[in-house]
């Protein structure tokens, strides 16, 4: 049976023979030799492959490798279902479904076991968490929607900050395809049965308009936010539509040998330099990803010239298909090595030296995978027998995957279980460095929060916005929290503004505003400081600030709450926001109080990190004040400027007078380099809500 994936084809198996019509005259031939098995695909195949693990470790860049293998396997998927449909064989979806997963998964588990095996080898504890959750995405195919929903930079150039699971995106859209692609061809093949209509011809109209829809959907949502549109599915479809109209449109096209030369070498040409002579970083999956697909394509339309000149000659070489059946393990294992060696050696990109021996050890991993886990699995005849032993299978291997993945969840389960169970003596946080603070940290205790449960320790309101206090704007709306107390019972209202930094107060925040009953709605968007129009900062914060600002003119809150300075990492340079005058100064016109807090101290290493490897005591991780921290507040230069306006300061709890620990009353403080952790925010809620009241002079 044909293999569906862009990565694997057994070298055993055959693809349909496309013959071009013959012409008087004319010796016939059209872009596929006689021959059935078409090593020309499985050397593109290959050379994708290498495009991709090329990139990826050498030059730091997306190449397109990706694209092409999304459009072969939609190529192929096309030619089994046309021939069945031509044969009158039934569609049999789940057989063929049953059958297609139970060849994908194997190589995917002993990938993913070996990947989490090094995470918790090499990679810190605070990153634990993360690949869990995306190794459960990979397992079942929606990858690609976790890192949507995580706005992940898929171009970050430090690739060892990177997940080591995150090149599963593109398999999990290929499963999403796999899936939908089937049920396409099935309903057409019934539809043509039954009113006798051409089935080939039928289905380039389906997939034609699949074309259209997507390439247009995908290069507006591209437009607008490519980070996200990258890991679109409907933003990729149009690639997997055009190898299936390929294989559709291919036995009516018939090009000379020499036109057919010419296109193998400028396809394989224009796939080599897609990723050096475009601007992947901010035009994919747009119409820009047109160039390597359609390279594909003119390297399909060549096939076999049979010409000593023919780009086919090199891409039908032995070196070529035989590394086209270890491609989907290469393919697999070239990320999460690359990963994972260069966390542990501490760099953010491969040299050529260290890049080589990335390369070489993941062709080791794959061929080792494609032997003794691949090849065996596929040629096992048991599973194919009855679909409840092809299920059994599959099922079989999902439960070898799942195992660890719930062992750690439970253990999280149990750590977190048993810090609940802590007393407050042995967490205080900020407290201790309090007047007259007693050590009561009892030996054994747990830091908090857990390292692993670190990267998840965010304030939060209760939940989105609603009703009345719900914007009308899109990107507020998806920008907006509120806590549980009802607008209309609250005794005083205020609005959050800003990013990260103030969403981290939310934290202490948050209890006072339920005690006192008022109704608290935070806007906030990563990244993005409030402020006036400022012409240095980036267009979509500029647009979130200003309808931020309708909000809060229609809302008329009693106060906003925001930060009002910048530190800057491992520095005790510290300024004002840019135009923070002119923002009291506007609110306070409305009636509005501003309540504006001090930053705290930002780092240029991840002092929780260092903590974790070098211990609490290292003075590498453990800074001195003055390098740090500002020895007077920018505060202090507008003081008595505004007529409602309050400044806090918390800094004093953040470090001790001499140093700024990374830990302190057994809490962890930070998240990373420059977040405080919810865990330890909510340890200076008290002294927060005493200082609120003091600044603001409202009443209690």
């Amino acid at each position: 049976m044909l293999c569906v994936t862009a990565f694997e084809e057994p070298p055993n198996v055959t693809t349909p023979t496309i013959q071009p019509p013959a012409r008087p005259n004319r010796r016939a031939t059209g872009p596929v030799a006689k021959s059935k098995f078409r090593p020309e695909i499985q050397g593109l195949r290959s050379l994708a492959v290498l495009m991709v693990v090329g990139y990826h470790i050498w030059i730091g860049r997306v190449s397109g490798g990706v694209d092409v293998f999304l459009l072969i396997s939609a190529f192929l998927m096309t030619l089994q279902f046309t021939g069945r449909f031509k044969q009158r064989r039934p569609m049999d979806l789940l057989r063929h479904w049953l059958h297609l997963f139970r060849r994908l998964l194997p190589a995917v588990v002993v990938v993913l076991l070996g990947t989490l095996a090094a995470t918790f080898v090499f990679l810190p504890p605070t990153r634990w968490v993360e690949v869990v959750h995306q190794a459960w995405a990979s397992l079942f195919y929606y990858e690609n929607w976790l890192l949507q929903n995580l706005a992940v930079n898929y171009y970050a150039t430090d690739h060892s900050l990177a997940s080591p699971v995150q090149h599963f995106w593109s398999l999990s859209i290929q499963g999403q395809v796999f899936i939908l692609w089937p049920v396409i061809f099935a309903v057409m093949a019934a539809i043509c049965r039954k009113y006798d209509l051409r089935y080939r011809a039928s289905l380039a109209y389906i997939f034609a308009l699949i074309f259209v829809a997507s390439l247009t959907y995908s290069i507006i949502f591209t437009a607008n936010n490519q980070a996200v549109a990258y890991f679109d599915t409907f933003a990729r479809l149009w690639e997997f539509a055009l190898g299936t109209l390929v294989a559709l449109i291919l036995p009516a096209l018939d090009f000379s040998r020499p036109v057919r030369v010419v296109m193998g070498w400028v396809g394989v040409a224009a796939m080599l330099s897609c990723g050096i002579l475009l601007q992947v970083q901010t035009a994919f999956p747009g119409f820009v990803a047109l160039w390597p697909t359609l390279a594909a394509v003119a390297v399909i339309a060549a096939g076999q010239t049979g010409s000593r000149f023919g780009v086919d000659r090199i891409l039908s070489s032995k070196f070529l298909v035989r590394l086209g059946d270890n491609s989907y393990a290469l393919y697999l294992w070239h990320w999460p090595v690359l990963v994972i060696a260069l966390a542990w050696s501490g760099k953010d990109h491969a040299g050529w030296l260290s890049g080589t021996a990335i390369v070489a050890l993941s062709l080791v991993l794959a061929f080792l995978t494609t032997k003794y886990v691949e090849k065996p699995f596929r040629e096992w005849r048991w599973p194919e027998v009855k679909r409840r032993r092809a299920a059994i299978s599959i099922a079989a291997c999902l439960a070898v995957a799942c195992t660890p993945l719930f062992g750690f969840q439970y253990k999280q389960y149990l750590d977190q279980q048993a810090a609940a169970t802590q007393a407050f003596n042995d967490n205080p946080g900020a407290h201790a460095l309090l007047p007259g603070y007693v050590d009561l940290v009892s030996d054994g205790a747990k830091t908090l929060p857990t390292a692993e449960q670190l990267p998840e320790d965010w304030a939060r309101l209760s939940g989105p916005c609603e009703g009345d206090a719900q914007p009308d704007d899109r990107t507020l709306q998806s920008n907006c929290q509120q806590n549980s107390v009802a607008a209309e019972d609250a005794t005083k209202t205020i609005v959050v503004l800003g990013d990260s930094h103030s969403q981290q107060w939310l934290a202490a925040l948050g209890p006072l505003a339920e005690a006192q009953h008022w109704k608290v709605t935070a806007l906030l968007l990563g990244g993005c400081h409030f402020m006036p129009e400022n012409p240095d900062a980036d267009e979509a914060c500029n647009d979130f600030n200003s309808e931020a600002s309708k909000y809060v003119e229609e809302q008329s809150p009693d106060a906003v709450f925001m930060v009002g300075t910048m530190a800057s990492p491992s520095s005790p340079d510290e300024q004002l926001v840019y135009g923070f005058e002119q923002t009291v100064t506007n609110f306070n016109d409305l009636g509005i109080q501003v309540v504006a807090i001090r930053d705290n101290p930002r780092y240029d290493y991840n002092v929780t990190e260092c903590a974790l490897a070098k211990g609490v005591e290292s003075s590498d991780c453990k800074s001195d004040q003055p390098d740090v921290l500002a020895a007077q507040s920018p505060f202090a230069a507008v003081q008595g400027m505004f007529g409602n306006a309050a400044f806090l300061d918390m800094t004093d709890l953040l470090c001790d007078g001499i140093h700024c620990p990374s830990v302190v009353g057994n809490t962890f403080v930070y998240l990373d380099d420059n977040h405080l952790s919810r865990t330890y925010v909510s340890s200076m809620a008290d002294m927060f809500t005493e200082r609120w009241f003091a600044a603001t002079g409202w009443a209690r």
